[in-house]
């Protein structure tokens, strides 16, 4: 017979010990890392963006308006978006910073517009230019699934009606506010307003705003204005709780393009 080999009982806790020290072996480690490493390849495009922007330079408000230019490469006209890390806890209901901005030279963007009115209100909605107007029928299309507009403006005394799209139109953003001027009786002027460049925006629960100003195909100078604009709107929003450094940081960028720092000093007004 053949001799066997004696086994060998290896407790869990051994195993445990092993397998320790094994994790904490720093060759294990970045053998590890290698395995799960992935790089990011630049495409020829993105390189020469890249290259026109120094590194840890932070640019004028001015000069990054021209540079944003510069450095996009698509072939359709891309939006220019503006991104403001500020020094405020949202978790806050006194630090939270939403307000109303309207560009000087618009967004550059088709906004359509829906106007949900009482009848007496319809003609003077479609005069100021509203895409759609209307209440009960809209309401029955939107509570079918319809969403097919940038702005929905309403008025007070139809918010009965209205409020109950809110867990349909609150996560689109399409959800009427009076804090930000869509509702209201004067929806004429309100529809002007939104046509014409109004825009609204809000900090997001890491502090950061984020809105679009206007489009690549604009000149540096109506880029720099229309970001001046918002930039300036902020800064009059300032919590009087928020302590510390407002403008944490800034950047000015187009769709698909890397950021570029602005330099807060520069900025007039702020």
């Amino acid at each position: 017979m053949r001799n066997r080999e004696p086994i060998i009982n290896v407790s869990n806790e051994e195993k445990d010990e092993d397998n320790k020290s094994e994790i904490e072996d720093p060759k294990f480690e970045i053998q590890k890392l290698n395995q799960f490493k992935t790089v990011a390849r630049l495409t020829k495009n993105q390189k020469v963006a890249q290259s026109k922007i120094e590194a840890n330079k932070a640019y004028s408000l001015q000069d990054a308006s021209s540079l944003v230019k510069d450095i996009t490469t698509t072939k359709f006209d891309s939006s220019v978006d503006i991104d403001v890390r500020l020094g405020v806890d949202p978790r806050k209901a006194n630090q939270m910073v939403r307000g109303i901005a309207t560009l000087p030279h618009g967004t550059g963007k088709t906004v359509r517009v829906l106007v949900l009115c009482t009848p007496d209100k319809e003609q003077e909605a479609k005069d100021a230019g509203a895409d759609f107007v209307g209440l009960d029928d809209y309401i029955a299309k939107i509570e079918g699934g319809w969403t097919d507009v940038d702005i929905i403006i309403t008025m007070p005394s139809v918010m009965a009606k209205v409020g109950r799209l809110g867990r349909i139109l609150g996560p689109r953003n399409l959800m009427p506010n009076p804090k930000s001027g869509t509702v209201t009786a004067e929806v004429g002027k309100a529809v002007t307003e939104v046509k014409g460049g109004k825009i609204d925006f809000k900090v997001d629960k890491t502090g950061i705003i984020h809105t679009s100003i206007g489009k690549v195909s604009f000149p540096p100078e109506k880029i720099y204005e229309n970001a001046l604009e918002v930039l300036q709107t902020i800064s009059k929003l300032k919590p009087s709780a928020a302590k510390g450094t407002y403008f944490k940081s800034i950047h000015l960028s187009s769709t698909m393009s890397p950021g570029i720092e602005i330099e807060t000093k520069t900025v007039a007004g702020i």
